[in-house]
């Protein structure tokens, strides 16, 4: 049976960006999702950055004016210099936002019939003088399509984001909007949007049981990264040093990867996403890359992923993937750019943790058999908005060689997950953040982490299986084959007795449905109805 959500899990905990979605999804007339997509975050990373620039103005300001600052200029041209000079604000790592592209000069035309040509040059500024930021913002509001007084509208209602609080205040919530704006288009595209947005609750559970305090975090298949969003978020939330892990990331969808590069520069996350997008598999950005670090959610059963020009590859060191399937040509490409004590963590279609077709079965077992499967995690159904493939989540190792982790070699983590979750709406689940704690607690507690607590096989949900166990199961990863049925606890009430107050349930249950029934036949005939 199911359980629906009480709390929604998706960063909108106040409503505040539920709100926003409806009022910004009435002004979206006949667009549809995947063209609005690019309007409406657009005009959010310029209102973000407009108002990072504003604050370090404000703070520039206050500096230079004061005369017990070390900042203090009397003269007030040289004070006028001093605000707009660009040095000033990257130096505190904000971006420099020109006149004509400030929030404020865009707010005062947003009724002009020109304003789309003004949004156009503002991004153009942007980018012209933040060359990281070059071939990343959308320019396309003055097309005739779009409609200017709707434009001129969403203007507005983005402006009135995080009015009344503290600038700082204004911006997490800025961030908060835009990143629940991507999960609401993703949701509103359906399989299309899934290819750049990975559900919340999904990165989440790789990234607790990854845990990427400090090294190199990498993942080849962006979409729009959220991936590193959350590790970003995670290393925070534990109190480390946001600066002690390196972004490195790949995505070959152009549109996708500018959405990552904006949805990183909004929060002000220095990456690598190489200088432009690319085919991981055909063109790697990064082939010297080691990563400490692998999280990833790459497509499904891809068949048009060109493996027939990769026959001799490197990287298949475990055997040569199938042409007309890249599952484990993905699974090895992780594999090839883990560092010596690397960890990934990926998604996949369950059919990765079975299939015998086409070499899969002997490149699973070669990867088994080389002891780097260190956990599967099977996951509820319906998480994807792209998908109703049932998927899986599988973490390899590099580490388990180590001394410290004796208790994990030669051994699987197996954890069933299918059971978890609560119903987001008619057709989403996702998992509750006891429902990841519990999954990732697991996981630490069978590693033998620090301060993790002790771990125990649990019935129809976990169980720590060595290699020869999987070897009898035919190298299958499948967790419901190893954990078992679930222990029901025993009532008390003998089994007769409980036999004989059910039936007796389902007698009076029956003598009432024959009741119905036949007032229902009688009413039907009075309608001049027979059945």
């Amino acid at each position: 049976m199911s359980r629906q959500s009480s709390t929604p899990h998706n960063g909108a905990n106040l409503g505040f960006e539920s709100e926003c979605w409806k009022m910004a999804d009435k002004l979206r007339n006949n667009m549809d999702a995947a063209e609005y997509k690019h309007v409406v975050l657009g005009l959010i990373f310029l209102k973000y950055i407009s108002d990072a620039f504003a604050e370090r103005h404000k703070q520039l300001e206050y500096e230079l004016g004061d005369s017990s600052s070390k900042w203090y200029v009397r003269e007030p041209d040289m004070r006028y210099m001093a605000l707009e000079d660009p040095d000033e604000y990257r130096a505190e790592r904000v971006f420099w936002v020109p006149k004509e592209a400030r929030w404020s000069f865009l707010l005062a035309n947003a009724k002009q019939p020109t304003i789309g040509k003004l949004i156009d040059d503002a991004m153009i500024a942007i980018e012209r003088d933040n060359p990281q930021l070059k071939g990343v913002l959308p320019k396309d509001y003055s097309r005739p399509a779009l409609d200017k007084q709707r434009l001129g509208e969403l203007i507005d209602l983005i402006g009135r984001i995080g009015m009344g609080d503290k600038e700082s205040r204004s911006k997490d919530i800025l961030g908060r909007v835009y990143e629940y704006f991507l999960s609401q288009f993703a949701s509103a595209e359906g399989k299309k949007g899934g290819q750049f947005y990975t559900p919340r609750c999904v990165v989440e559970v790789l990234v607790t049981m990854l845990a990427p305090y400090k090294g190199r975090v990498f993942d080849p298949c962006c979409g729009s990264g959220g991936m590193f969003v959350q590790s970003e978020k995670f290393v925070e939330a534990h109190g480390g040093k946001i600066g002690d892990i390196s972004i490195y990331g790949q995505e070959s969808n152009p549109t996708t990867w500018r959405l990552a590069k904006m949805n990183l520069a909004i929060r002000g996350i220095d990456n690598d996403l190489g200088k432009e997008h690319a085919d991981s598999f055909h063109r790697d950005m990064h082939p010297d890359l080691k990563a400490d670090f692998i999280l990833a959610n790459p497509p499904f059963n891809m068949s048009d992923w060109g493996g027939d020009r990769l026959r001799q590859d490197v990287r298949w060191k475990f055997g040569v993937p199938p042409a007309n399937n890249a599952n484990f040509a993905w699974v090895q490409h992780f594999i090839h750019h883990l560092a010596p004590t690397g960890i990934a963590g990926f998604v996949l279609a369950n059919g990765s943790m079975s299939s015998n077709t086409s070499n899969e079965g002997e490149i699973r077992k070669n990867i088994i058999e080389a002891d780097l499967v260190d956990c599967m995690v099977a996951m509820p159904g319906q998480l994807f908005y792209s998908t109703q493939i049932p998927v899986c989540l599988w973490f390899v190792s590099r580490d388990k060689k180590n001394h410290k982790f004796k208790n994990r070699q030669g051994k699987i983590l197996f954890i069933d997950a299918r059971k978890l979750g609560v119903l987001k709406d008619r057709v989403h689940w996702e998992l509750t953040p006891e429902d990841v704690a519990k999954i990732a607690d697991t996981y630490h507690a069978w590693r033998g982490d620090e301060g993790a607590g002790e771990y125990a096989d649990v019935p129809g949900f976990c169980m720590s299986a060595p290699i020869e166990k999987v070897r009898e199961n035919n190298f299958v990863l499948t967790p419901g084959r190893y954990v078992g049925a679930e222990v029901v606890e025993d009532d008390g009430e003998p089994f007769d007795e409980k036999m004989k107050r059910l039936t007796g349930t389902l007698h009076d249950q029956l003598v009432e449905s024959h009741v119905l029934e036949s007032e229902i036949r009688q009413n039907l005939k009075g309608l001049g109805y027979e059945i």
